[in-house]
């Protein structure tokens, strides 16, 4: 099922013997990576130690003990006392004053579809179409509230769902969706036509993702608000809605207790949409092809929607962690590290296993937080800089923990030198490169560029660029208030089975895996390809870190304009 460790440099030439024709290519790569080594453990770093240290760290918080690692569960009571044991053993500083955790204020609804607490139905003349929570469509409220209610709601086709001047668009021109019931299609119109002058072609853009286009409807007054799941414009199949939109949902706490929010907001599957669209006399396929065109209007449907929630609330929090490593000089400005540590938790319904572990998303990435901060802590002398490790919460839930540090820093924007998020690490072993996601946003690839080279590595583009990863982790609330961040994958030509294998493992821990219990610690992953990324992210740390460099947004960067407003000034960039 994955591959097998990489061949030991005892067996290397015997192996050679056999491989005769890829001989002097794997020689050369042997060298390169031992030379890499050697460099790696004259500055502190050392990948087999880190190797060792990523195994025992994904094994203990992907384990059944941790309970998935829910917020504000007995998960997170473990998850934050193992972070703070592990930081406190290396003599790191907490990085909220004198605490190592910052408490993030939430509000828990959890939806009751049980014994007919959930109802949700279309109505065309008269004649009611009931949607089956689940397998047809699953809502939820961010309304504190334990009861909502829509009622005969005029449903309104609003294409995409997208106001975007800059692109010339606007999918909500001369109409009135207050009270009304929006239905939406995923992602945005450059991903259909693969057009590049068309937003940016396939791949996506924050217009795509899911949250804005609720938070769009909720801005146009819209009582509902209905995304239409397709597999291939979402990224992910349906199997991951029903597992991460249902059982408690989380938000960060607001003044006016969600009224902000459209009462109800839903993904109804595609068989389901096929089947409302013909109701109205139309396809999808149709709707689709419409709203692909600049000239769109809003079509209103002859049928209307009508949902009934009740909800359990609790008002609760959870922590993110941080621990530092003060500067020599500096210690004021930073270098930030930042991996989510939660995951989805248990589901009691599933009888065979409840626990979603949650090992490769994201206890890789924890671990390698941790073990970034061990390698550091282990220099004989602090950078002049100070170097920060951010573990945040509730993720999953819509990248909450993280827009709450980005409310309340414990290190200022303009005093972060930059952020390095890990979401998910290489478990297949050595790459011959590593995937930019967001490629062409900031002065940080070209770094990555430079130390992946030291490796004998190149940076490659995203294989699947309309999925919108940049817009779907932690560092993209960083980048909203302006500071550099760099996010990876961890590349796609693997050194010992190539492209198409990689890609074809990528592809199956998605359909099997991703958001299910299924995605558990394998003690035979190859984690040696998890710590040469780790070495990379080591080293562009440490030289920003050790230096008076701050890397800047390019131009064209929609990002480039907060770090202006707040941060270091042109000319104390990189040139």
């Amino acid at each position: 099922m994955f591959p097998s460790r990489s061949i030991a440099p005892s067996l290397f030439s015997a192996a050679c013997l056999l491989l005769l024709a890829g001989c002097d290519n794997a020689d050369s790569n042997h060298q390169n990576a031992q030379q890499s080594q050697a460099s790696s453990a004259a500055s502190g770093f050392d990948r087999a130690t880190t190797e060792q240290l990523l195994h025992q760290h994904i094994k203990i918080l992907a384990s059944d003990a941790f309970e998935g690692r829910a917020p504000a569960s007995a998960g997170e009571e473990k998850t934050v006392a193992y972070l703070i044991e592990q930081f406190k053993a290396l003599g790191l500083k907490p990085g909220f004053g004198d605490s190592y955790t910052q408490s993030v204020p939430l509000i828990e609804l959890t939806a009751k579809p049980e014994d007919g607490q959930f109802q949700a139905f279309f109505t065309k003349d008269d004649e009611k179409t009931g949607l089956d929570y689940g397998s047809q469509i699953v809502a939820w409220t961010k309304q504190e509230r334990e009861r909502v209610e829509v009622s005969d709601s005029d449903i309104v086709f609003v294409g995409y769902g997208i106001t975007a001047p800059e692109y010339g668009w606007d999918d909500y021109e001369a109409v009135d969706v207050t009270g009304k019931t929006v239905l939406i299609l995923v992602n945005d119109p450059g991903f259909e036509t693969e057009n590049p002058d068309l937003f940016t072609g396939k791949a996506m853009t924050y217009y795509g993702r899911w949250t804005y286009k609720y938070e769009e409807a909720a801005r146009h007054g819209a009582a509902a608000a209905i995304l239409v799941h397709q597999s291939e414009p979402a990224g992910y199949p349906w199997a991951v809605v029903q597992s991460s939109w249902t059982g408690p949902q989380f938000s960060l706490v607001s003044p006016d207790g969600g009224s902000g929010f459209a009462a109800v907001e839903a993904w109804i599957s595609e068989q389901t949409a096929q089947t409302l669209f013909a109701q109205a006399g139309m396809t999808l396929e149709n709707a689709k092809a419409a709203a692909l065109s600049p000239e769109f209007k809003a079509q209103s449907l002859p049928l209307t929607f009508s949902a009934t929630l009740n909800n359990s609330l609790r008002h609760t929090q959870s922590n993110n962690v941080m621990a530092v490593l003060e500067g020599s000089a500096a210690p004021d400005e930073a270098m930030l590290y930042m991996a989510h540590w939660d995951h989805i938790g248990m589901d009691p319904a599933l009888t065979d296993d409840p626990i979603y572990n949650g090992a490769l998303d994201n206890a890789t990435g924890t671990a390698g937080l941790l073990a970034l901060a061990k390698a550091f802590s282990a220099l004989d002398e602090s950078p002049r800089r100070s170097v920060a490790f951010l573990a945040t919460t509730a993720e999953e839930q819509g990248l909450l923990g993280s827009a709450y540090y980005a409310q309340n820093p414990a290190i200022p924007a303009h005093k972060t030198v930059a952020a390095i998020n890990m979401d998910g690490a290489n478990i297949h072993g050595p790459m011959k490169d590593i995937t930019i996601i967001g490629e062409g946003q900031n002065d940080l690839q070209d770094l990555l560029t430079s130390a992946a080279k030291q490796q004998n590595r190149t940076l490659s583009s995203e294989p699947t660029p309309e999925h919108g990863y940049f817009y779907r982790s932690d560092h993209f609330n960083l980048a909203k208030i302006g500071i550099p961040v760099l996010y990876t994958d961890s590349g796609t030509d693997s050194r010992a089975h190539g492209r198409d294998w990689t890609l074809e493992q990528n592809s199956a821990y998605i359909d099997r895996a991703y958001h299910k219990p299924a995605d558990e610690y394998d003690p035979d992953w190859d984690l040696s390809g998890a710590a040469e990324d780790l070495e990379l992210f080591y080293t562009i740390g440490l030289d920003l870190a050790s230096s008076n460099d701050w890397p800047g947004w390019k131009d064209g960067s929609e990002f480039r304009a907060a770090r202006m407003e707040t941060g270091p000034q042109p000319k104390d960039s990189m040139k």
